[in-house]
């Protein structure tokens, strides 16, 4: 493991989708899941979010979005709507995402981001009134 790149991507990523989600995430490695957290840590935030001399992360969440939606992973696209809030897009841009989905990825995965994205905006939105 390159401990820079790991550290990089744990900074990058409590940045992205707050503490509460990694500590949460990271608070019981066993030896079945630990090398997940560090390829996910190290790889995926360290080097890909990394780069963002090459794309920024605003870029990244509108990407993201677009795919997990596609993929119909709900849960990591509740997480990742939180995380492109952070990230500095809008709500309107977020709902722009999903409807090109819909148009290139089929109207049921559509419907199905926009269920889970609404129950985002509700959690947050109840968060903000406690």
């Amino acid at each position: 493991m390159d401990k820079e790149l790991h550290d990089k991507g744990m900074k990058i990523r409590r940045e992205v989708l707050g503490d509460a989600y990694v500590d949460k995430a990271t608070a019981s490695p066993n030896p079945f899941n630990a090398p997940l957290q560090e390829l996910v840590a190290t790889y995926c935030w360290g080097w890909t979010w990394g780069r963002e001399e090459e794309l920024c992360r605003r870029d990244r969440s509108l990407i993201n979005l677009a795919m997990i939606a596609t993929l119909g992973r709900n849960h990591e696209l509740k997480l990742h709507t939180r995380g492109a809030l952070n990230n500095g897009l809008s709500r309107e841009e977020i709902r722009e995402v999903l409807l090109q989905v819909g148009v290139y990825a089929g109207i049921p995965a559509a419907v199905d981001s926009f269920r889970v994205v609404n129950e985002a905006f509700a959690e947050i939105d109840a968060e903000g009134a406690e």
